[in-house]
């Protein structure tokens, strides 16, 4: 055969080879997509619907593992309709009640989506239809976390109540014995006190604790003078730091607001200087400064203190939890204040910060919304401004002693 003619034969060849090639291509993807509308039809009717209003990650998957329908929050956990499933155990809980035709359940801990914390779930997967399987998965991270809050939160506080109730035993039985004897009678009956007050404080703290986490809102709300809860707060604690020999400094902007319960606020802000006090050497200070920023107040209780370390500052503000364990034990400390200065700071719409170096102190910053002061409190300032024009100001803090407040 000539080559041109064996040239024009190739080509034809080559063209119908193309032309089928072409044509089954077109004909698996036309089999694929009508595959693909039969699976679709084949959920029942209402099933997804009820997955779209579905708050949990779920889908449907069909006899070979492939999901056909899904929640929006299944893409959490890489679940995506077309796909079959990434996680293997969730493909073997699928896989076992397709084998029994029983629902199953498991507990898991999953990966995926936008995050790579695993995530505590409770699967469950039902048959459904002939040929169709139902997954369910539940996020329970939150409630396991508040589970084990809780658990951790009844376990520290029995262990720690056994402590001051175990002391004040002992000491009633010493009593008895040294009865013939009054100074030791005196003695333990002082140490009994002291366990006494230890006691009431941490029953105290603990029931402000729970009611700051138990109440969806605070129970009263009003506009709160920070000038009020700083002076209140000093004056409580005057006595501790004069015993302490440690000077309590005022300073900072005055005439600030919010919105919020008083008292709670005057207990957060004395627990921040109770620490304050607690920590920081003798013949040092411990400054309380307000700054209005924006539409913020900052207050802010400094010390010249022992500090707070690296790995102490990821837990400072957990319950029960002390830096230093030996000194506050020493000084009756219950661990509780930092947790409640937290509590109460976001219950009022604001957070806690922390700067702290070892061996140069630390100050806890409590920033609340700020308040546009009521038209009462504005009027008074304008009266006492006009009384005191006379008085000369140097522009330094204010320093408190001995109780005296401002």
């Amino acid at each position: 055969m000539p080559s041109p003619q064996l040239a024009m034969f190739a080509l034809a060849i080559g063209a119908i080879i193309g032309a089928g090639t072409v044509l089954l291509v077109v004909w698996a993807y036309r089999v694929r997509s009508i595959a693909a509308q039969e699976i679709s039809r084949s959920v029942p009717e209402g099933i997804t619907e009820v997955l779209a209003s579905m708050d949990d990650a779920a889908c449907v998957l069909d006899a070979s593992g492939l999901v056909v329908a899904t929640s929006k929050s299944a893409g959490r956990f890489s679940i995506r309709a077309g796909t079959v499933l990434e996680n293997s155990d969730l493909r073997n809980l699928v896989r076992g009640t397709r084998s029994s035709g029983r629902s199953e359940t498991a507990d898991l801990r999953l990966t995926g989506g936008s995050t790579l914390d695993p995530r505590a779930v409770s699967a469950r997967s039902s048959v459904l239809g002939a040929n169709l399987t139902l997954l369910i998965i539940r996020d329970v991270t939150e409630r396991e976390r508040l589970d084990q809050m809780r658990t951790d939160f009844v376990s520290n506080t029995s262990h720690e109540l056994k402590t001051p109730v175990a002391s004040v035993s002992l000491l009633a039985e010493a009593i008895e014995s040294a009865a013939d004897d009054p100074e030791q009678v005196r003695y333990f009956a002082s140490r009994i006190t002291a366990e006494a007050s230890r006691l009431g404080q941490l029953t105290g703290r603990i029931m402000s604790l729970s009611r700051l986490q138990s109440a969806e809102s605070l129970a009263q709300v009003e506009p709160v003078s920070i000038d009020e809860v700083v002076t209140a707060s000093i004056a409580a604690h005057a006595v501790q730091a004069d015993s302490a020999s440690v000077d309590l400094t005022r300073g900072g902007d005055r005439d600030a607001w919010v919105r919020g319960d008083v008292q709670i606020l005057v207990e957060a802000v004395g627990n921040l200087l109770a620490n304050a006090i607690v920590y920081s050497p003798k013949g040092s200070h411990v400054g309380v400064g307000v700054k209005v920023d924006g539409d913020v107040v900052e207050i802010a209780v400094s010390d010249q203190g022992i500090g707070i370390s690296d790995a102490d500052r990821e837990r400072i503000f957990e319950r029960f939890y002390r830096a230093d364990d030996a000194r506050s034990r020493r000084t009756g400390g219950t661990g509780l204040g930092l947790s409640i200065v937290k509590h109460a700071t976001q219950r009022h719409g604001g957070e806690v910060r922390l700067w702290s170096r070892p061996g140069r102190g630390s100050t806890f910053t409590m920033r609340l919304p700020r308040i546009d002061p009521p038209a009462a409190s504005s009027h008074k300032k304008s009266k006492k401004t006009k009384k005191k024009r006379a008085r000369p100001t140097d522009g330094h803090p204010q320093r408190i002693r001995n109780g005296d407040t401002a």
